[in-house]
């Protein structure tokens, strides 16, 4: 029997796991860099890009930020309240609906964003190392196309509601 290679060349199955065990272990390393990078800074993965979203779009209620990240309600509910007791965000009833959360981000939320921008840089740096500026744009180009293709897959064969995989 033989094994299915891709188009690239990259063997799907054997030993290396090919594409497939490419991209976990690629995801898995990048989730435990960001991690410590972030636990520097007192925030957990996925807590960033709330506060770059609040930042980005103004004070938000808490259904609007999660649509925004592409996390479910619950998830973000829980990311705000590690974050509201970290103090970096409050969140005040709206005042047309008060069972509506607005959130926001605090003085000491506003204080992390270069900070945050480093951790960005700096992981961005590190996956990096060692392509050039023009393979690093042709990895985001093709890294896009399999997102948007693997989007494509969940928004088809998932439930209504939050993308699963975030903001496809």
């Amino acid at each position: 029997m033989t094994e299915p290679v891709s188009g690239a060349g990259v063997r799907e199955t054997g030993e290396d796991g090919g594409l497939n065990c490419l991209m976990a272990q690629t995801t898995r390393g990048h989730r435990v860099l960001l991690a410590t990078l972030l636990g520097e800074i007192d925030l957990y993965p996925g807590q960033e890009r709330v506060m770059t979203a609040i930042w980005e779009n103004g004070p938000q209620s808490q259904n609007a930020l999660a649509r925004i990240v592409g996390i479910d309600v619950s998830t973000m509910t829980k990311s705000l309240q590690r974050l509201e007791r970290s103090g970096f965000v409050r969140r005040t009833p709206c005042p047309t609906n008060r069972r509506v959360s607005i959130v926001d981000t605090t003085p000491e939320g506003d204080a992390l964003r270069p900070r945050i921008d480093r951790v960005l840089s700096e992981v961005h740096a590190r996956m990096t190392r060692g392509l050039t500026p023009e393979q690093t744009d042709q990895l985001c180009s093709l890294l896009g196309v399999v997102r948007g293709n693997i989007c494509r897959e969940a928004e088809m064969a998932g439930p209504a509601g939050p993308n699963p995989l975030g903001s496809c």
